[in-house]
């Protein structure tokens, strides 16, 4: 029994985290403790496992470094600076004021309260990048909107939940850091890979929400005349946006060629740049230039955009690195909040508690997993997970098909930040010994882990959105009459077609990978067969490059009978170190290496 025990170590270890976990206990101390505990049981098994378990006592010096590394991870010092940002935006009332000027630009359109969410959940995305912080505020100001105009509430309930975790897969994403992290990758390269994926993401919501309302009308009712407090006045609003482009456009052909790169994005800047100037002026003046549903679009929309750009567009620039980028956004939040004049001392004393309690949760989960992986590659865990995985029947395809379905399931009881940390790492080295991109497969595992925010019982998005979502019926505040609140079965059932869509997300991601590929760019090809080496000059005289005639090496006379060049080095296309005779007179005749000296293509001593 003892033997079967320490031949089998790896997967024991393995179910007796899932069950610690299953039984409720935090994950950072349980990963913590069952791989100390097991660091002691191996640590005793190892004479007697035949070399399987690499334990020692000594080893245990290691964890100083491996916890020094976790702290002094400057990749992961962005997830504290994308998380301030997306609170503050939070706090300072922009997701208020997004969805009610995009809900009343949609308003006279079936489903529009419904578009308004998904389109502003998508721009929540693109600058909080934190899912609790959006379905939070969409279900506080979007539901209550939504029911009273008659929705229903399984769509209401659904369509807050998913755009809410869009913040899972748009960037800047917390979780799209972390992957970065654990798969050795780029943050800017996972970003830009999971780009488009996300935005289709979003357009298969509003496909849905399309398809609904063409099915059932009365589902996503447009909002009555009174209620469109803004107006109408959609003419000028294009007539703006045709402006922005022509502005854009000449501005970009201007300063073409006085830039390095990225003019058609500075030429954007300047053309979105003096349409919002042109808003904010003719609202502080009064011109009537546009009308006053253009004018709130513009005004309302075009900071949170330029933040966008200030963080995403410098990372893709390659301006600035992510932890870079998200430093200029917590500061754009900053000034954002100051402009609206909501940066009060308990905003920030808030947005600070939130943004340690997270950061330190991150932080200790991740040491956590640090002693786990010590103990479990100490057993060979890892060789155990690539050989059950390598042997997956369908190779590539059924080991991608076999790990989502993994990841998928273990979404019912654990977070993101959970799977990151503890399946992630040993999913790696498995898909790169199978040729897979990382940044693909790390997109790949962001679109199925955003599942887990989603599908019930557990869903995260669900018990935020339960937690502000009506329980009983109310009084409406607007219309004075009696509105029935949301039930849990009615917020579940409402999940149901998002998560359906989400996992026809994951079989197009895999079916059609250069939606993630195409952060590679589209470089020139290189043949490396045309490299050509130009070596220096020695000693004075130049020598030919490889690709040349072979020059005269040690043992053979130079032409014109000169001998080798000065050192006694010759290099014919090989390096060959022949033995030189002593005293060499100009014009002599070197002695031969002996057999098998001065070999074509080798590197050689003689």
């Amino acid at each position: 029994m003892i033997e079967f025990i320490a031949h089998n170590l790896a997967p024991i270890m393995f179910a007796a985290l899932v069950i610690i976990l299953l039984l409720g206990y935090p994950v950072a101390f349980a990963l913590a403790a069952n791989g100390l505990l097991f660091f002691f049981i191996g640590v005793e098994l190892a004479p007697i496992s035949g070399g399987e378990i690499t334990l020692s006592w000594p080893l245990l010096g290691a964890l100083p470094d491996r916890l020094y590394g976790v702290m002094s991870n400057e990749t992961l010092l962005a997830v504290p600076f994308f998380t301030f940002m997306g609170l503050i935006l939070e706090r300072s009332g922009m997701a208020e004021d997004l969805l009610d000027t995009v809900g009343q630009l949609f308003g006279p359109v079936r489903g529009g309260l419904a578009y308004a969410v998904i389109f502003v959940g998508a721009l929540l995305a693109a600058t909080t990048g934190v899912v609790a912080a959006s379905v939070i505020a969409m279900g506080l100001i979007s539901l209550p909107i939504m029911l009273r105009y008659g929705y229903d509430r399984r769509l209401a309930s659904g369509v807050i939940a998913a755009s809410g975790t869009l913040a899972q897969i748009i960037p800047p994403s917390l979780v799209l850091i972390v992957m970065a992290d654990q798969l050795g990758r780029s943050v800017g390269d996972m970003y830009s890979g999971a780009l488009i994926p996300g935005l289709v993401l979003t357009g298969f919501y509003v496909g849905y929400v399309v398809l609904l309302t063409f099915v059932n009308r009365d589902a996503a009712p447009a909002l009555p005349l009174e209620a469109r407090t803004l107006g109408s006045g959609v003419t000028s609003l294009f007539v703006a946006i045709l402006a922005a482009i022509a502005v854009s456009y000449g501005a970009g052909l201007a300063i073409e060629g006085q830039v390095e790169r990225g003019a058609v994005i500075w030429g954007a800047t300047i053309g979105v740049g003096l349409v919002y100037f042109a808003a904010v002026l003719n609202r502080a003046l009064g011109l009537g230039l546009l009308s006053r549903l253009a004018e709130q679009v513009i005004i309302v929309l075009i900071p949170p955009l330029a933040l966008i750009f200030l963080v995403l567009g410098t990372i893709f620039l390659g301006i600035a690195t992510p932890t870079e980028g998200g430093a200029m956004g917590a500061v754009g939040a900053l000034v954002l909040a100051a402009v609206k004049g909501k940066l009060r001392r308990q905003v920030l004393v808030q947005a600070l508690d939130s943004t340690t309690k997270l950061s330190a949760f991150v932080i200790f989960i991740l040491i956590g997993a640090r002693v786990f992986s010590l103990t479990f590659y100490g057993v060979n865990g890892h060789i155990w997970v690539e050989e059950l995985l390598l042997n997956v029947p369908g190779g590539e395809t059924g080991f991608l098909i076999v790990v989502n379905l993994l990841v998928f399931f273990l979404a019912f009881f654990l977070d993101f930040f959970e799977l990151a940390f503890i399946v992630v790492p040993l999913l790696g080295p498995v898909a790169e010994k199978l040729g897979i991109d990382l940044i693909w497969f790390g997109v790949l595992l962001g679109i199925n882990m955003q599942t887990s925010f989603m599908h019930p019982p557990f869903g995260f998005a669900l018990f935020f959105l339960r937690s502000v979502a009506p329980r009983s019926a109310y009084v409406d505040k607007i219309t004075k009459r009696r509105t029935e609140g949301v039930t849990t079965g009615q917020i579940y059932w409402g999940a149901v077609p998002f998560v359906i869509i989400q996992v026809i997300m994951v079989g197009l991601t895999i079916a059609f990978p250069q939606m993630v590929m195409h952060y590679k760019g589209t470089g020139p090809a290189i043949d490396p067969s045309q490299f050509k080496i130009e070596l220096p000059p020695i000693g004075g005289q130049s020598l030919p490059g490889f690709g040349a005639p072979p020059a005269p090496n040690f043992g053979a006379p130079a032409p014109g009978g000169s001998g080798t060049p000065s050192g006694g080095i010759g290099l014919p296309g090989q390096l060959n170190f022949g033995t030189a005779p002593a005293g060499p007179q100009p014009g002599a005749q070197p002695a031969a290496p002996p057999p098998g000296q001065g070999l074509p293509g080798q590197l050689n001593f003689g």
